[in-house]
Order: structure tokens, then C-alpha cells, then sequence
């Protein structure tokens, strides 16, 4: 079995439109939560969210692919760049011009690559592979398409539907997306686990390397569900928050009433150890412990014996023994139940030591990005391990009785030589991540 690293990190989110820009952010308790601005929220009950901010698609994408695909995708591609040149697989590109274009396609539609592309690319890319997790998918464009069948019923003249519909909506186009743009013709796969997809996509990923399968593949979640069907959806089910201001999401506080929808995406570079030997990459750290059980047990309500089973199955993949994770990445959404049962699932895994790990909840921070959270938050508890510092839970001010762990309130120097991060979705869906600092 091969060592499986991580060698290149990309994010997006509402905290910045980098990944250094969002862990500076999130080091300094800065909140990316704010009033919605993408539609008018006078009519509903949920007033805030984590909205990207400034961010350009353009920089990434041509004009027309803009406008014809759903922005997870946009997310997924910018996110995906990043992590890419982070790990030394591209390099940008004054002109245009793809090392290598299929020839199957038309002239036209080459042309059209051709002038996309801004980037060499490392040869080893062409063979790796691709798994990007969604929850929503291109929900945000769905919700676009269906106002104009509405209006269609009021105007003779409506727009039609636009023939891009289905394949910009599907799950699977992120990760089909960003194999176009990079050039990767490996293993690819879109994941569709709730808000567990983007750990499960890393998780998945870590499979194929470990496995030999693969040597290099790019994975981890987007999301853009920041549309009024999208909020009232969530909303309607009791999980988002009522207040309206960026305090509004406050894991494990006693007052705590719900999530706050957000988007954005993070990919992460994970490589054959080997392999990043050879080329000389810098490492975040190595991932030695996947878990990904499901409850079995309620379409919305968590189970804590099965949140407790996928962390049991990643430690025992990783050989270690509960009291040796010095830090753990909480699922933490806000949620009255949610915080509870995890609080209580890691009790039933650590025992007495669930009490001295220190825990963080970046989703104070962030929101609620579905797949995406998942994906940031493993490569922020790469960076805390990497930069030994983690980032505040922000707005945990009143202590809630039955939610009593050793919770970071503020940014933390630590020696981190093993951590945790995890992540539960509706249906009972749980995916854990151990992480193994390399040695300098």
C-alpha cells in the first residue's frame, strides 16, 4: 500500500478567494457571514449567509463557459487551479494553448478549448484522476430556468430553457470540468453524499492512491446553493438560523438555532509520497485514516453510535489509539441536535480524553458551504498541524451543558502530530479523515 499526501490546496469561500486569504481569516476570527444580497429576502425568514465576495470566474474560464455552466462549477474550476499550481502541476500561461487537444472533436469545439486554456501542465496530470463531492449540484441554475417557465405563462415572448440545462446542472460536472480544463484523463467521479461529500470525496480519493490505482488525484467539494428555493428549502426543514447578523452561526453556544447556508470550494493534491518525493513538492501532511459509515437509522436525524463508528474505522485504518489526535475539526454546524449528537459521538469514541482535544467549529466562520465545509476544513486542519495554530469557534459565548468539550475559542498555538476532521449529512451519511504531520 502506498503513503498518500497532500501536496497542493485551493479554496474559495466566503472568508476570502484563496486559500491563504481565507486562513488568514480564519486565523484572526473573522466572520464571512453577512445580510444575502442575491435575491430579495424581504418575503422569508432567513436574512443572512456566507456569500463569496468580488469573486471573478473570468479569471478561470472563457465568457461563454461562464454563462453556460452552473458556478459550483465555477467554484469547483477556480478551487481546482489553485490547488493544481499549488502542487507544481501547472504553470500559467501568457497565450493559449493546451499541450494536447482530443481529436475527436470538432474544429470548432478545439478552437474553443484551445482559447480556454491558460495554463501548461505538468505531464504527470494527463493521468490522474478527478472526485469532486456536491450536495446541491447546479440547483442555482435550475431555480433560474424554472422562473423563466414561469414567466413564460405571463409574457407571449419568454426565454426559452437554455440548452444547457442538464449537463451544467449535473453532479458529476465539476469533476468533469475540471478534467477538461487541466487535461486529465484518469479516474473521474462526481459524489453526491449530503454534506459528507466533500470528505468523502478526499476520502475516495486517499482509496485510489493508497491503493495504487492512481498516483495523483485532485478531489473535494463545491457548492453554490445560494438561491431562494435553496434557503426556503433548508429553512422550511428547521436547520437554518433566524438571526440576522454574522453572529449568527454559533456551534456548540446554548443559544445556537440553526446553520447558515453558504457556498464556495476547496481541492485538494493528494500524491503517491514517492511521487512527491520525486518532484520535489512541497508536503501539507499525509492522510493516514479514512471512516465513512452511515447511520442506518433516520433521514434527518443523526445517530451519535454511528458518527462514533466512522471515527473508530478512520483510527483504526491510521493505527492509533483515541488519545493521540491532538486536534479535531468538528462537523459543528449550529444545529440544536447536530452539536449535541457530535459532542456526544465523540465522547463514545475517546472517552476520558474527548475532554483534553482541543475541538474548533469553522463553520462559525464560514457557514455552512454543504460539500465544500467538509473539503476547507480538511485542508484547514492540514494548516493547523502545518502552521501548528488553530483557528477559532467564534460566537461560542454561553456554554451549553450538554455540549462540553475542550472548544477553541480563540486562535490556539498547538503541536499538532495527528488530527481529526469530520463531516455528517442528512441520511445518516458520516465521513472522517485522519491527518499525520510530516516531518520537516
Amino acid at each position: 500500500m502506498n503513503r498518500v499526501v497532500v501536496t497542493g490546496i485551493g479554496a474559495v469561500c466566503p472568508l476570502g478567494n484563496s486559500l491563504k486569504e481565507s486562513w488568514e481569516a480564519a486565523k484572526a476570527g473573522l466572520s464571512g457571514i453577512a445580510p444575502v444580497t442575491r435575491f430579495d429576502v424581504s418575503g422569508i425568514k432567513w436574512k443572512v449567509a456566507g456569500e463569496m465576495k468580488e469573486f471573478d470566474a473570468g479569471q478561470y474560464l472563457t465568457r461563454k463557459e461562464v454563462i453556460r455552466i452552473d458556478p459550483f462549477v465555477h467554484y469547483a474550476v477556480a478551487a481546482a487551479c489553485m490547488a493544481a499550481r499549488d502542487a507544481g502541476l501547472i504553470e500559467q500561461d501568457e497565450g493559449s494553448g493546451m499541450q494536447h487537444v482530443n481529436a475527436t472533436l470538432t474544429s470548432r469545439a478545439k478552437e474553443e478549448v484551445r482559447n480556454s486554456s491558460r495554463f501548461t501542465f505538468h505531464p504527470s496530470l494527463e493521468s490522474a484522476g478527478v472526485i469532486i463531492g456536491s450536495s446541491r449540484g447546479g440547483i442555482w441554475a435550475i431555480e433560474k430556468e424554472l422562473r423563466k417557465t414561469c414567466s413564460r405563462h405571463a409574457a407571449a415572448h419568454a426565454p426559452r430553457i437554455s440548452a444547457y440545462l442538464m449537463p451544467a446542472t449535473t453532479i458529476s460536472m465539476a469533476s468533469s470540468y475540471v478534467a477538461l480544463k487541466l487535461n486529465i484523463k484518469g479516474h473521474c467521479l462526481g459524489i453526491s453524499n449530503a454534506c459528507a461529500s466533500g470528505m468523502s470525496a478526499i476520502g475516495e480519493a486517499y482509496r485510489l492512491v493508497k491503493s495504487g490505482c492512481e498516483t495523483i488525484v485532485l478531489c473535494g467539494g463545491a457548492e453554490a446553493p445560494l438561491c431562494r428555493l435553496c434557503v426556503e428549502g433548508y429553512g422550511a426543514s428547521g436547520a437554518l438560523s433566524r438571526r440576522e447578523d454574522s453572529t449568527a452561526s454559533r456551534p456548540f453556544d446554548r443559544t445556537r438555532d440553526g446553520f447558515v447556508l453558504s457556498e464556495g470550494a476547496c481541492i485538494l493534491v493528494l500524491e503517491d509520497y514517492k511521487s512527491a518525493l520525486k518532484r520535489g513538492i512541497r508536503i501539507y501532511g499525509e492522510v493516514v485514516g479514512y471512516g465513512n459509515t452511515t447511520d442506518a437509522f433516520h433521514q434527518t436525524i443523526p445517530s451519535p453510535e454511528g458518527e462514533a463508528r466512522a471515527m473508530k474505522k478512520a483510527l483504526d485504518e491510521a493505527g492509533l489509539k483515541p488519545g493521540v489526535i491532538h486536534f479535531i475539526s468538528a462537523h459543528g454546524t449550529s444545529t440544536p441536535l447536530g452539536d449535541k449528537t457530535e459532542t456526544y459521538a465523540i465522547k463514545l469514541s475517546f472517552g476520558d480524553s474527548a475532554y483534553r482535544v482541543p475541538v474548533t467549529a469553522l463553520k462559525s466562520l464560514t457557514g455552512h458551504m454543504l460539500a465544500a465545509s467538509g473539503a476547507l476544513e480538511a485542508a484547514f486542519t492540514l494548516l493547523s498541524m502545518h502552521e501548528g495554530t488553530i483557528p477559532p469557534t467564534v460566537n461560542l459565548k454561553e456554554t451549553d451543558p450538554e455540549c462540553d468539550l475542550n472548544y477553541v475559542t480563540e486562535q490556539r498555538k498547538a503541536e499538532i502530530e495527528h488530527a481529526m476532521s469530520q463531516s455528517f449529512g442528512f441520511g445518516g451519511v458520516n465521513a472522517v479523515l485522519i491527518f499525520k504531520r510530516m516531518s520537516v
